[in-house]
C-alpha cells in the first residue's frame, strides 16, 4: 500500500540514483562532464531513472522499518543495488551496441547509490536512538551486568522504545579486557565485584543481569551485592529462550530460584532428534501434565506428522491442546482423552492412530499420596505403563520413551517401587519386540505440579512459615525445560532395552532453597517467614539416589546422559507376577500386593514398620495391613 512515507523515501530514492549517477560522471571526467559525453550521460540517467526504482518496488524495498534498520537491512539494499545495476547496464549496452559506456562509472555508480541508500536507511535510527529516544529517556538510572550479546540485544530493544523503562548509564562484565570499553556508546564500568560500589557512585535503581548462561554461584554473588546495595534486580530468560537471537524487554523477569541453579544450557543433537520425529506420527500420555505438556512443546518444534495428545484430564488436555494449536497451527495436533489403565481403549487408539514414536509421561508420582493409596500406584504406574508398552509392541512403534524416576533406585516407597516394577517389564520385553524401548531416568523438576517450589510460593504468599520435612534432605533438581530436551535427545539415542540417566548435577539442600526463595521474595528467613521442620513424610528419603547395586554406567555420545548397562530379565517370569500383581490389586489385598512387588523388586525396602498402631490415616486406608495394636511406631530414615 503506497503511504505518504514510502512515497517520500521513493522520492528521496530517486533523487539518490540521480546523484549517485552524476557524481560517477564527476568523479570519471575530473568533475568537468566533457560536451562530447552530455548525451551519453541523459541516456545513461534516463535508464537508471526507470530500471532502477522498477527493480526496487518489485523487490519489496519499501517494505522495511527505517527506524530499526539493521545489518540485514544493509544486506538487501546489496542485493537490490546489484540487481538493478546489472539490469540497468545491460538495458544501455544493448541501446548503445556501437558506443560503449566506460565501465569505471557502473563501478563508481554502484558503489555510490549503496553508500547513499544505506546511509539514508541508517541514519535516521542513529537519530532517533542518539539524540530523540537515548536524550528523552525518564527510566531509572540503570546498569546491564553482562556486555555481551544478550546485554547488546537488550540495549538496543531498550532504545527501540518511544518511552524507554530503563535509562541505561553503563555496563559491567567480568572480562577485564571489556573495561573502559563501550558498548552501543555505553561504557563498560567496571566488574560484577565492584557493582555494589558502582551501584553507589552511579546512583543505581536497577540492575538488570543479562546473562542468560551464568552458573548459580555468579547469579547469588550479583543479588547479593544488589541486596546490600539496596537496588532492584532482574534477569533475562535462559539461553533456551533467546536461541532465536530476539529479545524484547517484556522478556525481563524477576530472579527465580531456577536462575539461582545456574544449571548449565542443554546442548541438542537437533538433526538426531529431527530423524526420529519430524514428519512422524507421535504421542504423548499424560500430556496434560506438567513433564508431558513440557514434551508436547518440544516435540512440535521439529516438526511431526501428527501430535497426539493423551491425558484422563479434560481441562489438562484442553489447555495444552489449545496453546499447541495456537502457536503451531501447521501441525496436526490430536486431543484424546484417555486412562492408560483402560488396556482396550489403549489398543483400540493405537490400531486406529499408529503411533511411531511414543512418549510415556503419565503416572502417580506424589509418595506420601501413594503410600496412602497403593493400588492405584500400582494400576496406574505399572500397569498403565504396560498397558501402553504393549500397545506400542502389538502395532510396532518405532520408538518409545519411558519417563521413570531417580525414586525407581532401591525405592523406599510404593511410587518408587512401582516405576521400578514398570522398568523392569518394558527392559523384558525389549528383548522380544521390534519397537526400541528406552527408558529415561531422572530427578525432581523445579516447578512441576505439586513440586516443593510451588508449595514454599504459596507458603510465602501467605505469610508462612514454610515447611521443609527434615533439615539434611537434599535432592536432585532439574528445570522442566531441560529435562524434557534431555528426554527427547535421550529417545533418538536409544536401541533398544536401555535406562538412560541424566546428568542431575549436584544436589540440593530443600532447607537452602526455601531460604533463597525467601530472600527472592524481599523477606528475611527466620524473621519475616519461619521454615518449621516436620519429619520426613510415609516412603520419603534423606536423599536420592541413581544407580542400583549391580547396575553399571556407560557414558554416552552426550556429556549430560549416561546407559546403565541393561540387565536379562525372563519376560515370563515378569508376566507371570504381573499377573498375580493385577489380581491383589483390583482386589486392594495390600499385604499381597506388597509382597509380589518385594518378589519383582527385591531391593524394595519400605521406609517405615509399625511395631504398633500407624498412623490415623494408614488406619483408615489399610486396615488390613496396620491392624491398630499398640501406641509404638517406628520410622527407618
Amino acid at each position: 500500500m503506497l503511504t505518504k512515507r514510502r512515497l517520500l523515501v521513493f522520492v528521496s530514492d530517486l533523487i539518490m540514483i540521480a546523484a549517485a549517477l552524476c557524481s560517477a560522471f564527476l568523479l570519471r571526467f575530473d568533475f568537468i562532464i566533457p560536451s562530447a559525453q552530455a548525451e551519453l550521460f541523459w541516456q545513461c540517467l534516463m535508464v537508471v531513472l526507470i530500471v532502477k526504482p522498477l527493480v526496487f518496488l518489485v523487490t519489496g524495498f519499501y517494505n522495511s522499518l527505517w527506524r530499526y534498520a539493521s545489518v540485514q537491512d544493509a544486506v538487501e539494499i546489496l542485493k537490490g543495488v546489484t540487481i538493478s545495476s546489472v539490469l540497468a547496464v545491460s538495458a544501455l549496452f544493448f541501446l548503445r551496441q556501437f558506443t560503449p559506456v566506460p565501465r569505471s562509472i557502473f563501478v563508481l555508480d554502484f558503489i555510490l547509490l549503496f553508500t547513499l541508500l544505506a546511509a539514508s536507511r541508517l541514519i535516521w535510527r542513529l537519530l532517533r536512538e542518539t539524540y530523540i529516544v537515548g536524550r528523552s529517556c525518564e527510566g531509572p538510572q540503570t546498569i546491564i551486568v553482562g556486555a555481551g550479546e544478550a546485554g547488546s540485544l537488550l540495549l538496543k530493544d531498550i532504545r527501540r522504545q518511544p518511552h524507554a523503562a530503563y535509562n541505561v548509564c553503563g555496563f559491567v562484565d567480568d572480562d577485564l579486557e571489556k573495561k573502559g570499553m563501550k558498548l552501543h556508546g555505553i561504557p563498560v564500568l567496571g566488574t560484577t565485584k565492584q557493582l555494589k560500589s558502582l551501584i553507589i557512585a552511579y546512583e543505581i535503581e536497577d540492575v538488570i543481569i543479562a546473562m542468560p548462561s551464568a552458573n548459580g554461584k555468579t547469579i547469588r554473588d550479583i543479588i547479593d551485592s544488589c541486596k546490600n546495595a539496596n537496588v532492584t534486580f532482574k534477569t533475562l530468560p535462559g539461553i533456551s529462550d533467546l536461541i532465536d537471537g530476539s529479545l524484547t524487554i517484556s522478556q525481563i523477569k524477576n530472579v527465580e530460584i531456577e536462575d539461582l541453579l545456574g544449571r548449565e544450557p542443554v546442548q541438542l543433537d537437533r538433526e538426531l532428534i529431527c530423524n526420529y520425529l519430524t514428519d512422524k506420527r507421535v504421542l504423548v500420555t499424560g500430556a496434560g501434565g506438567s513433564i508431558g505438556s513440557e514434551v508436547c512443546r518440544q516435540v512440535v518444534q521439529f516438526s511431526p506428522a501428527k501430535l497426539i495428545l493423551l491425558d484422563q484430564s479434560e481441562t489438562a488436555l484442553y489447555e495444552i491442546e489449545k496453546e499447541l494449536v495456537a502457536n503451531f497451527s501447521n501441525v496436526r495436533i490430536m486431543p484424546l482423552i484417555a486412562d492408560v489403565q483402560d488396556r482396550e481403549k489403549i489398543m483400540a487408539a493405537f490400531e486406529e492412530l499408529t503411533p511411531e514414536v511414543v512418549f510415556h509421561a503419565a503416572a502417580y508420582k506424589h509418595v506420601p499420596m501413594m503410600e496412602y493409596n497403593p493400588a492405584q500406584a500400582v494400576l496406574n504406574n505399572v500397569f498403565g505403563s504396560k498397558n501402553i508398552a504393549d500397545a506400542a509392541h502389538t502395532f510396532k512403534s518405532r520408538n518409545m520413551v519411558m519417563i521413570s524416576t531417580d525414586k525407581a533406585v532401591n525405592p523406599t516407597n510404593v511410587m518408587g517401587a512401582t516405576k521400578r516394577a514398570a522398568e523392569i517389564y518394558i527392559q523384558a520385553l525389549s528383548r522380544a519386540s521390534t519397537t526400541k524401548f528406552t527408558t529415561v531416568r531422572f530427578g525432581n523438576v523445579l516447578g512441576s505440579n505439586g513440586s516443593v517450589i510451588p508449595l514454599f510460593k504459596e507458603q510465602i504468599a501467605k505469610g508462612g512459615p514454610l515447611t521443609v520435612t527434615d533439615k539434611r534432605i537434599i535432592r536432585y533438581f532439574m528445570t522442566i525445560p531441560e529435562a524434557t530436551q534431555l528426554v527427547l535427545q535421550a529417545g533418538s539415542m536409544g536401541r533398544g532395552s536401555e535406562i538412560l540417566l541424566l546428568d542431575m548435577g549436584e544436589p540440593v539442600r530443600i532447607v537452602d532453597l526455601a531460604e533463597e526463595l525467601i530472600r527472592l521474595s524481599g523477606l528475611t528467613p527466620y524473621e519475616d517467614i519461619e521454615i518449621v521442620f516436620t519429619g520426613l513424610r510415609p516412603g520419603e528419603k534423606l536423599f536420592e539416589e541413581l544407580l542400583i547395586d549391580g547396575e553399571g554406567i556407560l557414558p554416552t555420545s552426550h556429556d549430560k546422559i549416561k546407559v546403565l548397562e541393561s540387565v536379562d530379565i525372563d519376560l515370563e517370569w515378569v508376566r507371570n507376577e504381573l499377573d498375580s500383581l493385577y489380581t491383589a490389586a483390583r482386589t486392594n489385598c495390600i499385604k499381597d500386593m506388597i509382597d509380589i512387588i518385594k518378589r519383582l523388586v527385591p531391593e524394595y525396602r519400605p521406609a517405615y514398620s509399625f511395631n504398633g498402631d500407624a498412623p490415623p490415616t494408614f488406619q483408615r486406608v489399610r486396615p488390613d495391613l496396620f491392624p491398630r495394636t499398640s501406641r509404638v511406631v517406628q520410622i527407618r530414615k
